[in-house]
């Protein structure tokens, strides 16, 4: 069976996990099992199909897998939204027939993404503007005391998302070309490389000023996937284990400063250590870690029962949340609680599956460019549901991140859209190389 045919057939999973997903919410809600879940089912199958074949006629040798596992988080997603919130839920699929049709303009536009190495400066300008954004008077949007959003009429978005795929484009770029410099010109010193500075000045400069707008910005869980995705890039280029050794040293000492200046991330870290403590009942305090553990624990190990979760109690003006920002933050939580542990570990392997995907890209790769860039993309995917899902269950602090393509957020899916596009635009040349005969 040929590689596209493998993908159409993963594809029809993903389209009966959203008619019955659809399904049991209404039976939950009216005890009535209603024909319109096979209607939205036809159309996620349908928007699915139509992407399909543009994979089919421009992408050939692609990835098969990858798309059906991003399908099955996105359907299961709506799903989920759906449950917590009709409204939200019609948004959030409007915004995925955009981000399917950004996939498919990105990868025609794109067919040889080698270009992007021409313009790795220019890449890199536009994803520090974006970083910068937030704080532009007028249009940039305060939450809890972090700059994310940015607000033009009526439209609202969250400039990191991309500037985190901009930024992966000029490491991978910038070391495709520097990589054996940075070890052979490098200094030994108590057993660590140091690199030349005229080669490793620019990389550092770019994510040094990267780094500095999300601190000026207070975004820490765009900074951890930073920091995360400039290390994985580093490191595969240079294979020096000294260079991510250096990183965590760097970054545990730039946390403690962070820690001890600014308030925001004190009162974060604080709210990790003691989510039952003094914090629980202050404004920005640990009341939504509070929640979301007690919401974990009450599902157990099969659940509640899908859409048993209790988010909210009251009505009006009384009305109490129980599990704050349930639809994009804390949806694990409710994942966890209705569908237990059984279903949040699936979940999770979904994820794991994907990634796995990712790196297999990244290995099938023969130029360094295309290794560096799948390798770059998959890491920054990776901990942004680490960081997440580490979140909620009080592994890490808390942080204001999505999980990818679950979460509410237009956003996080078109971003991510464009991520797998270039993903699968990597491992359509890579699986076609592989294939040529010796």
């Amino acid at each position: 069976m040929s590689a596209r045919n493998r993908e159409l057939l993963a594809l029809v999973p993903a389209s009966l996990l959203l008619t019955a997903g659809f399904a049991a919410v209404f039976i939950e809600r009216d005890n009535v099992l209603s024909n319109v879940s096979l209607t939205f089912g036809a159309i996620f199958f349908g928007l699915c199909l139509a992407t399909h074949i543009v994979l089919r006629f421009t992408l050939p040798h692609a990835d098969p897998y990858l798309f059906p596992l991003f399908a099955v988080l996105a359907c299961f997603g709506l799903v989920m939204i759906y449950r917590i919130d009709e409204d939200l839920a019609r948004e959030q699929a409007q915004w995925f027939v955009v981000g399917l049709v950004l996939f498919a303009a990105t990868i025609i536009a794109l067919r040889d993404y080698r270009v992007l190495e021409r313009y790795r400066y220019t890449v890199a300008a536009a994803g520090l503007a974006l970083l910068l954004l937030p704080r532009v008077p007028g249009i940039g949007q305060n939450v809890n005391g972090a700059y994310l959003g940015v607000g033009i009429g009526p439209l609202s978005f969250q400039p990191a998302e991309f500037a985190k795929i901009a930024i992966i484009i000029f490491l991978a770029s910038y070391l495709r070309d520097t990589r054996q410099l940075l070890v052979i010109g490098g200094r030994r010193f108590l057993g660590i490389t140091i690199p030349p500075l005229k080669h490793f000045g620019p990389l550092l400069l770019v994510w040094g000023v990267a780094m500095a707008m999300l601190f000026f910005i207070q975004d820490v869980g765009s900074s951890l996937m930073f920091f995360g995705g400039f290390l994985a890039v580093v490191y595969v280029a240079t294979n020096r284990v000294s260079f991510v050794a250096v990183g965590l040293a760097l970054f545990a000492f730039g946390s403690w400063v962070l820690y001890n200046i600014r308030p925001t991330i004190t009162n974060r870290i604080d709210a990790w250590q003691h989510p039952f403590g003094a914090l629980y009942d202050k404004p920005g305090g640990s009341y939504q870690l509070a929640q979301s553990l007690f919401a974990q624990a009450d599902g157990g190990l099969f659940g509640s029962g899908f859409g048993q979760s209790l988010l909210t109690v009251g009505t009006g003006g009384d009305k109490i949340q129980l599990l704050p920002a349930a639809q994009t933050d804390l949806i694990y939580s409710v994942i966890t609680n209705e569908l237990g542990m059984l279903g949040a570990a699936a979940v999770l392997c979904t994820y794991l599956l994907a990634i796995e995907r990712g790196f297999k890209i990244a290995t099938l790769a023969r130029d360094s460019f295309s290794k560096l860039l799948a390798t770059g993309l998959t890491a920054v995917f990776a901990l942004q549901v680490f960081v997440i899902v580490g979140g909620v269950t009080q592994v890490i602090p808390l942080t204001g991140v999505t999980l990818p393509f679950i979460s509410y957020g237009g956003s996080s899916i078109l971003a991510n859209f464009v991520l797998l596009a270039l993903l699968l635009l990597v491992s359509d040349r890579a699986r076609a190389e592989a294939e040529l005969p010796a």
